[in-house]
């Protein structure tokens, strides 16, 4: 079975992303971006390529806004990395697998 990014709600954001057990990428993303779609394949192979070591979510803004305001979106893609439930790192705009990986790297 495949490792695919987990849609996060208002609701569940805390226990997520939170309290979650492992570094948490976080994809602020919308249905009508195009980058957005561009890096979503990307986030797939990561979350399934990072299972262990890494957890992927995704943060729709136009049904999730409270959680875009909170953290400060004003662009996107905007790909948060939560460690231990803190924002360690912010990436705006689409990225390649490369820079992703490289992201993902420094910040962990």
């Amino acid at each position: 079975m495949s490792n695919q990014p987990v849609a996060v709600t208002n609701e569940t954001f805390e226990q997520e992303v939170l309290k979650a057990d492992k570094p948490v990428l976080v994809d602020f993303w919308a249905a009508w971006c195009g980058p957005c779609k561009s890096v979503a394949p990307l986030l797939e192979d990561i979350a399934d390529d990072q299972s262990e070591s890494l957890k992927v979510a995704k943060i729709d803004v136009d049904a999730q806004g409270e959680l875009a305001v909170k953290f400060g979106v004003r662009s996107i893609p905007t790909l948060m990395l939560f460690k231990d439930g803190v924002p360690v790192g912010t990436q705006i705009g689409a990225l390649g697998k490369g820079e992703l990986n490289e992201f993902i790297q420094t910040h962990s």
